[in-house]
């Protein structure tokens, strides 16, 4: 049986110290600075009066006894998910109930909501500006090098992931180029920057966009929204809910556990 042969290229140890030590040190600088200036740009956050947070987080119990319905008994269940579509169909969260059913207010003309929309925007060029910079920086220097292989076997799927801005067709799928040494540090300094800025940081740029994907409560009220139908929303998804719990037939279960 013939074995494949391996794929050996004569790489300069040189390019260890000028491009993927460097690399990997200004993206590390990079998250540091953009930890920083996040930091010095955020704006003191404002005194929430009683009954905006009183509507805010009578959504978000909503949001948990859906999610977290499978520890609770059938009855404990059913008593929450009642009170709390009557309370969401009758408008008794609503900070002003007196608004129900008209247009909501043109988010321009509110300061608090430009004032958010400022902060997002603020963000996003704490992100933008400095990955175009070294974007731009690695394709004038470092374009076209292969800088290290990899010691596990990889498919040919990730060829195109490893090695971008390389035009080869048989190389080794297990050789980086430079460029993807650059995306690999996007998504892998995550660890070193809780090491050094712990875990509440604003450096790393991908838990900052899974973040602004996630179910805030303050993204559900935000500038154009109708807290209205956010209730009324809730309220159909908490009535359609088929409980179980996890505490069903745990005796029997027990028991058979122990006789095996």
């Amino acid at each position: 049986m013939a074995q494949v042969p391996v794929q050996t290229i004569h790489r300069d140890p040189q390019l260890f110290y000028w491009i993927l030590l460097p690399i990997t040190v200004v993206m590390i600088l990079t998250g540091l600075l953009r930890h920083y200036a996040t930091v010095l740009m955020a704006s003191a956050p404002k005194k929430m009066d009683r009954k905006t947070m009183r509507e805010q987080r009578g959504l978000l119990h909503g949001i948990n006894v859906r999610g977290n319905y499978h520890v609770l008994s059938k009855p404990s269940f059913n008593a929450r998910r009642d009170a709390l579509i009557t309370a969401y169909e009758s408008g008794a969260y609503l900070k002003a109930p007196e608004n129900v059913g008209q247009a909501a207010p043109n988010p321009l003309s509110d300061p608090n909501a430009m004032e958010g929309m400022m902060g997002m925007a603020k963000n996003q060029m704490a992100m933008i500006i400095p990955n175009t910079l070294i974007m731009g920086w690695i394709n004038a220097f470092f374009s076209g090098y292969v800088i290290m292989k990899l010691p596990f076997p990889l498919t040919i799927k990730f060829k195109s992931m490893l090695q971008a801005g390389v035009a080869t067709r048989d190389m080794d799928p297990r050789w980086m180029s430079s460029i993807s040494w650059y995306f690999l540090c996007i998504f892998g300094l995550q660890s070193v920057f809780n090491f050094i800025l712990g875990s509440d940081n604003a450096a790393n740029q991908m838990a900052q966009q899974m973040g602004q994907m996630g179910p805030q409560t303050g993204q559900m009220f935000g500038p154009g929204v109708d807290p209205n139908k956010q209730f009324v929303a809730e309220a159909e998804n908490l009535a359609v809910v088929e409980h179980h719990s996890v505490l069903d037939g745990v005796e029997q279960r027990l028991l058979e556990g122990i006789k095996v």
